[in-house]
């Protein structure tokens, strides 16, 4: 196994979305689940230090605290200039490009806006995109319609096309896991 990231960035980049994200919760498979949404974040990390694993190359601390961090722009208070002032510019990117612009009209705009962003960003970041998809076609929530279920496979799908050249141990595995989620679509 290859480690190309220190403990020390990820348990600060750990810390503080623990903080950024307590008290956010996710629904869970079962009808009326709450999940605490640290748990995506935990999980998303794992998939992409499996993808770490295989080249030593990687920038480690870049991908393991973008993916830590991917949601808190979107999702919490936390603005892009506290990111960048605790984790450096590079890091501030890498999240700013993973976060939808919800600005934009609707969900395939943002998607694809951020897909481009993404694209301009090194490699890491790319790797934190597929691990956060990979992590979001586990069971999806009991309330989601199968109209909604269809639309984010497909959405994984893209992701996929766009962003395979990252590393082919998260590729394979987001093909995997888009074809299993068919199951839970009944239409």
């Amino acid at each position: 196994m290859i480690q190309n990231w220190s403990q020390d960035h990820y348990v600060k980049a750990w810390d503080f979305a623990t903080m950024a994200h307590e008290g956010q919760a996710y629904g869970g498979p079962i009808e009326g689940q709450r999940i605490p949404y640290i748990n995506h974040i935990g999980s998303v990390t794992m998939e992409l230090i499996c993808g770490l694993n295989s080249n030593a190359s990687l920038n480690g601390n870049l991908a393991i605290q973008c993916a830590l961090l991917h949601d808190v722009l979107e999702d919490t208070d936390v603005d892009f200039r506290t990111i960048e002032s605790i984790f450096g510019l590079d890091v501030a990117q890498g999240v700013s490009a993973l976060s939808k612009d919800e600005r934009l009209p609707t969900k395939r705009e943002q998607m694809l806006d951020s897909l481009k962003r993404i694209k301009l960003q090194p490699r890491e970041v790319w790797m934190v995109k597929l691990a956060d998809r990979i992590t979001n076609l586990s069971e999806p929530p009991a309330y989601w319609t199968d109209e909604k279920r269809a639309a984010y496979r497909e959405e994984a799908l893209l992701i996929h096309k766009e962003l395979h050249e990252a590393d082919e141990l998260l590729s394979k595995r987001l093909l995997e896991k888009a074809e299993s989620y068919k199951q839970y679509i009944k239409t």
